[in-house]
C-alpha cells in the first residue's frame, strides 16, 4: 500500500504537520495553488514571556499568485527572525544542537522564493532531525488535470496512491465518495493526545513552530509527536 499525503508548504510548521509526513510513504508539496494571506505559508508562532508571538515573513499583499510564485521583497526578515529565536530559546537544553543549521538558513543563504525556503526547511527537519523516512516530491513534477478536488484525485492517481492521509480539517469539505469510487483509502491524522513537555513561558501551547519541541527535547522529539504509534 502506498500512503500519500499532499499539503501546501508552511513556514516552520508545527508538530502536527510532521505527524502527517511521518504517516505517509510519499509526501507531495502542493505549492502550485493559490497563495492565501494571513495563513501558515509565511508565518508561525514562537513562545515568549507575553504569550505566543508571530514570526512573519513579509511577502506583500498580492493574492493573484500561486504559493510557488511568492518572492521576498528583501532579506531583512531573516536576521530579525533569527534574533527572535535566539532571544527566546538560547537557554533551551538542545538549542545548540540546531544552532548551526538555523544560522546557515537565516544568515548564509539568500532565499528568493517562499516555497523554496519552506520546502528546504521541512525536508531537512523531517529527515535530519526527526529521522522520518518519507519520500518528498513536488506537485509540479506531475501533469495534473482538473480543479480543486478533481486535480487532487488526479495527482493521487499519478502518484500511485491507494491510501490518502489528510489533516482533520479536511473533513469539512472533502468529498469522500470520490475516494471510494477511485479505490483510494481515506484516513485522517488526529492531532489529539500529544503529550506536553517542559516548555518555556507557561501555560503550555501545542500550536507553535517545530523548533519549540526540538529545542526542549532534542532527539526525543518523535516520542512527543507520534510516540509508539505504528503507521
Amino acid at each position: 500500500m502506498t500512503r500519500v499525503a499532499i499539503l501546501q508548504s508552511n513556514y516552520l510548521p508545527w508538530k502536527g504537520y510532521f505527524d502527517i509526513i511521518h504517516s505517509a510513504d510519499l509526501f507531495i508539496f502542493y505549492d502550485d495553488v493559490q497563495f492565501t494571506k494571513n495563513d501558515w505559508r509565511n508565518r508561525n508562532k514562537i513562545k515568549t514571556q507575553t504569550g505566543p508571538a508571530w514570526l512573519t515573513i513579509p511577502v506583500g499583499g498580492d493574492l493573484n499568485r500561486l504559493i510557488n510564485q511568492v518572492t521576498f521583497q528583501d532579506q531583512r526578515w531573516a536576521k530579525k527572525h533569527w534574533k527572535s529565536i535566539q532571544q527566546y530559546y538560547s537557554r533551551a537544553p538542545f538549542f545548540k544542537r540546531y544552532q548551526d543549521f538555523l544560522e546557515d538558513v537565516y544568515l548564509n543563504r539568500p532565499w528568493s522564493r517562499l516555497s523554496e525556503l519552506n520546502q528546504y526547511l521541512i525536508r531537512h527537519i523531517a529527515h535530519d532531525f526527526l529521522e522520518i523516512k518519507t519520500e518528498f516530491r513536488d506537485s509540479t513534477e506531475f501533469e495534473t488535470q482538473g480543479k480543486k478536488q478533481d486535480r487532487l484525485m488526479d495527482l493521487l492517481k499519478q502518484a500511485g496512491a491507494n491510501s490518502y492521509i489528510s489533516g482533520p480539517s479536511a473533513k469539512n469539505y472533502i468529498d469522500e465518495k470520490k475516494f471510494e469510487k477511485a479505490g483510494i483509502r481515506l484516513s485522517y491524522v488526529s492531532y489529539e493526545d500529544y503529550p506536553e513537555y517542559s516548555q518555556f513561558f507557561p501555560p503550555f501551547s501545542h500550536q507553535v513552530f517545530i523548533f519549540d519541541l526540538l529545542f526542549h527535547v532534542g532527539p526525543d522529539a518523535p516520542r512527543f509527536i507520534w510516540g509508539d504509534r505504528e503507521t
